[in-house]
């Protein structure tokens, strides 16, 4: 739940940015009328996102056990991919962040109210497939609504922030939040290719879990087996789960996956970007007002 509360939070607050971005332009450059036009491809997107997501569920329902399984661990590996692409992206382009989507909409406004929305539309567009490919590598085969409540709670947040900040009533270090963030997810993000590498051994396309406790020599082989310490179904082998994506007996390769993804991305990640020149800080969203 609280991996998807993070989610949920990160891309919410991304997108919930974004739409403040426009409408403050809109604003600030007398166009308050254009404003329902960016609502409207706001709308169409999350439609979009909504309708897609619930297909690849149902379709996935239909599926054998092993195809399933198949489908599944490779989105999951993909979702793993796709979050680590998202996180390396926004770090380098959140500087030009504003001024890029002030430009696209100035070009937007001059070609009339559809162009106004669909530069809305792809922007929360793709900040919404982002967050259904992410949450469908945590969320995939559960019984359970608490991965929806949290994703749900996070984006619920992350829109309210969103506003507060958009009118000037909190000022929040938009830098120190997505470096944080940054770090929690690729932890996430690294849980995810582990579950996903399991889902491939299922399906028979990378070797599967043959023992309890083996040597290296079989690269399913357990790791080790603590299910007795930490069983899955009790209340913190849930929240591991949840939060991390932690297995009680990870194979070989599950392990060798997630420690050859984390520990790579960890150091590249903490490597401070190489200045072009004097780059100015990170700005946030103003009043519309201003």
């Amino acid at each position: 739940m609280l991996a998807n509360f993070l989610i949920g939070l990160r891309e919410g607050l991304e997108a919930s940015l974004v739409v403040s971005i426009l409408i403050a332009y809109l604003v600030k450059t007398g166009r308050r009328h254009d404003i329902r036009h960016i609502w409207a491809g706001v709308a169409t997107a999350v439609v979009l996102v909504v309708a897609i997501f619930t297909a690849i569920n149902i379709a996935m329902g239909s599926l054998p056990f092993r195809t399933q399984e198949l489908v599944g661990g490779s989105l999951s590996v993909l979702a793993a991919g796709l979050v680590t692409w998202m996180i390396f992206w926004m770090r380098r382009t959140a500087r030009g962040l504003k001024k890029g989507l002030e430009s696209e909409l100035e070009d937007a406004v001059t070609l009339g109210p559809l162009a106004v929305a669909v530069v809305a539309f792809l922007t929360v567009g793709r900040e919404g497939l982002e967050t259904a490919a992410i949450m469908y590598g945590t969320v995939a085969y559960t019984d359970r609504a608490t991965p929806f409540i949290g994703s749900a709670g996070g984006l619920l947040v992350a829109v309210v922030l969103g506003y507060l900040i958009y009118r000037g009533a909190i000022t929040v270090n938009l830098g120190k939040f997505f470096t944080v963030t940054g770090y929690l997810l690729i932890i996430v993000a690294a849980g995810v290719l582990a579950y996903g590498v399991y889902d491939l051994q299922e399906a028979g396309f990378l070797p599967r879990l043959t023992g309890t406790v083996g040597g290296i020599g079989h690269l399913g082989n357990a790791v080790f087996d603590i299910s007795s310490t930490i069983p899955p179904d009790s209340w913190y082998g849930t929240l591991l789960k949840g939060t991390v994506n932690f297995q009680p007996n990870p194979s070989w390769l599950q392990s060798i996956a997630w420690a050859g993804y984390l520990i790579p991305v960890l150091w590249l990640y903490s490597r401070k970007p190489r200045p072009a020149g004097s780059q100015p800080q990170p700005t946030a969203v103003g009043a519309a007002t201003d």
